[in-house]
């Protein structure tokens, strides 16, 4: 079972996978941050001074015993910008590779080799040409 799995585990696949996602995941630290530290600030000012992370709803207020009971639909814009700006990129990255995966198939095939036929009738010529 331990061989089996090792073989599993060392697959191309599994390996391409897993740094793929440990790449996403940075990525998506990344895009969290651009979207919070640098798309919406200049939104807020522009909408006079809003900071989407701190819209809410209150629904119960918070009391000496419980915390107050809120809907933060601010953070849900933030995610669903994150959301578009990352599927944006996916988009581009996939365009970029469809496009050069394209460029390589317009690429003309060798001409396929003479036929065994045609080899012998080219020397059958060649010394009918030298008599």
């Amino acid at each position: 079972m331990m061989k089996e799995f090792k073989a599993f585990v060392m697959r191309g696949n599994v390996v391409d996978m897993a740094v793929g996602i440990v790449i996403g995941a940075a990525f998506g630290k990344i895009i969290a941050s651009l979207v919070k530290d640098v798309i919406m600030p200049p939104i807020g000012v522009l909408l006079g001074g809003v900071d989407f992370s701190k819209l809410q709803i209150v629904v119960k207020e918070a009391t000496e015993k419980t915390e107050a009971v809120v809907i933060r639909y601010g953070v849900f814009i933030n995610t669903i910008i994150e959301f578009i700006i990352i599927a944006f990129a996916i988009f581009l990255v996939v365009k970029g590779i469809n496009s050069m995966r394209k460029k390589e198939e317009e690429k003309p095939a060798a001409p396929p080799a003479p036929s065994k036929e045609e080899v012998l009738l080219g020397e059958i010529r060649d010394l009918l040409k030298s008599k």
